[in-house]
């Protein structure tokens, strides 16, 4: 099993971070993992994206011109990455930012609230956990304790009191009804 995701948005809806504690759970879990973080120079509002292969055998390339996965968490992302997603892949849009809706047939999409689901449950900044939750339930590359306990191992101290409430839009993320294509 070897899978490609891509995770895309604007810099601050913590892209990279996202990237990274997939990575981390991988690699917590036995499986082999490549993470190549991509971000404008503008940094918080310019664009920020991120790819993560996960496999059960030693990965060949870290680069990906066709992901298996993409989450998009902004119109930007969805427009760039929609053409890419392989045929019978999976993408996941933000609905909360993204205004039209995705118009390919042969590839599965998941329209999520993701900023509504974060902001119920703590902080619109979760919105990255919100949409990996949602990614996970429709397309389990991992399980979402696997990204629990990488959330306890490597959240950075500073961001430690949202421990909790990152696990919970985790959770509640793959429990919303969503509107799925």
């Amino acid at each position: 099993m070897e899978r490609s995701i891509i995770i895309s948005g604007f810099g601050g809806q913590g892209v990279l971070f996202a990237g990274q504690l997939l990575a981390y759970a991988a690699m917590d879990s036995g499986l082999h993992v490549t993470w190549i973080p991509s971000y404008g120079p503008e940094m918080r509002g310019g664009t920020a994206n991120c790819t993560v292969i996960i496999g059960d055998e030693p990965i060949g390339a870290p680069t990906v011109a066709h992901p298996d996965i993409a989450v998009a968490l902004n119109q930007p992302s969805m427009d760039k990455y929609l053409p890419l997603v392989k045929p019978d892949g999976l993408l996941i849009v933000n609905s909360s930012l993204v205004t039209t809706g995705p118009t390919r047939g042969d590839i599965r999409t998941v329209m999520i609230k993701a900023n509504e689901i974060a902001e119920r449950h703590g902080s619109v900044q979760m919105a990255n956990m919100a949409a990996v939750g949602c990614m996970l339930w429709h397309l389990p590359v991992l399980s979402l304790d696997a990204l629990a306990a990488a959330l306890r191992n490597h959240l950075p101290q500073s961001k430690a009191h949202l421990l909790e409430a990152n696990i919970q839009v985790l959770r509640h993320a793959s429990q919303e009804p969503l509107a799925v294509q």
